[in-house]
């Protein structure tokens, strides 16, 4: 602080206006970052002096420790809990149910609407009086699916269920009405299957696609299966119209897990289990294939539970769900 002074005095002109200038500034200024202009000249030592010190400052006190404490940034947290809000909703919401759903001020959520809109992360809609997320979040969500963070977060998920089963595992997610794998993980002995990395198979066939399909409204599953031209058979098994898969559906999430056998390759049966993200709707699913043949005399369904890689499978789909900070549906 005595060089600051000293800098300041410096810059001042004959009537020494500059220690004038710095004595009448306060602390909280220069924290602040404000620059005394003496005789109409910014010290810009002062300034540089100012940006090293609270640099330090910043490096030397600051730390991510991954707590939370109760003082820090209470405003950015209101204004990610309007964010999620927004975001957990199928359509656009009224300021006034936001304020009410969060327990916030209506002039609190005002101000925070207001800054989101201005930074493009909430778009108002004037003549429905309601709010929605704007193209921002949008791009958020793409960068992040970019990152490809469920195939990062799966992948080390992937390779203990593969050494624990010894079968073939996978990641998978739906596009339409087909299943689409991620990543894949096979162990020595796990037999040769079609379902490699891009590959993209019948959902209502595959495990992966059935775990997922079960926790879809009904309206979405009628939607992507809307008659008998949308099934695929490819051994004879499987579904071959809407009340078939949603009797797999029931069946599947009764029981906690999805079952196939022989419906994508004869010889091998499949178990999977749903990834969910943080409002409990599914969009993945780990699974694993083993080397099976059902009783010729068992028609479209085998009677195996498969309850012995059933346990493993589900707790790869939790560890995923909680890795991408998902929850499963109450």
């Amino acid at each position: 602080m005595a060089r600051l002074r000293a800098i300041a005095a410096n810059a001042s002109g004959p009537n020494d206006t500059g220690r004038e200038c710095l004595t009448t500034s306060t602390t909280s200024d220069w924290v602040s970052g404000w620059i005394p202009i003496c005789n109409g000249l910014v010290t810009a030592s002062l300034d540089d002096a100012h940006t090293r010190s609270r640099d330090r400052a910043i490096d030397e006190s600051v730390r991510y420790t991954g707590q939370v404490t109760g003082t820090a940034a209470p405003a950015l947290r209101r204004g990610l809990s309007v964010l999620q809000l927004l975001a957990s909703r199928a359509t656009p919401v009224s300021a006034a149910a936001i304020a009410r759903d969060l327990g916030l001020a209506r002039s609190t959520t005002y101000e925070l609407l207001t800054e989101l809109a201005a930074a493009g992360f909430a778009v108002h809609l004037p003549n429905d009086r309601r709010w929605g997320l704007g193209l921002a979040a949008f791009e958020i969500g793409s960068a992040y699916l970019r990152g490809q963070p469920l195939e990062r977060v799966g992948r080390p998920v992937l390779v203990r269920l593969s050494t624990a089963t010894a079968g073939t595992v996978h990641l998978g997610v739906l596009h339409g009405a087909q299943t689409l794998y991620l990543a894949k993980e096979k162990s020595g002995h796990a037999p040769t299957l079609v379902t490699e990395v891009g590959v993209r198979l019948p959902a209502a066939l595959t495990a992966t696609g059935l775990s997922i399909l079960a926790f879809l409204p009904p309206g979405q599953v009628r939607a992507l299966f809307p008659d008998r031209a949308s099934f695929v058979d490819r051994t004879g098994r499987g579904p071959a119209t809407l009340p078939d898969l949603r009797r797999d559906l029931t069946d599947t999430k009764r029981r906690g897990w999805a079952i196939e056998d022989g419906r994508i390759s004869a010889g091998a049966a499949s178990v999977a289990a749903a990834v969910f993200d943080h409002n409990g709707v599914p969009i993945a699913a780990v699974g694993v294939t083993v080397g099976h043949r059902c009783d010729a005399d068992a028609e479209r369904r085998c009677p195996a539970s498969f309850a012995d890689l059933a346990g493993p499978v589900r707790t790869a789909a939790r560890e995923v769900t909680t890795a991408i900070g998902g929850r499963a549906p109450a």
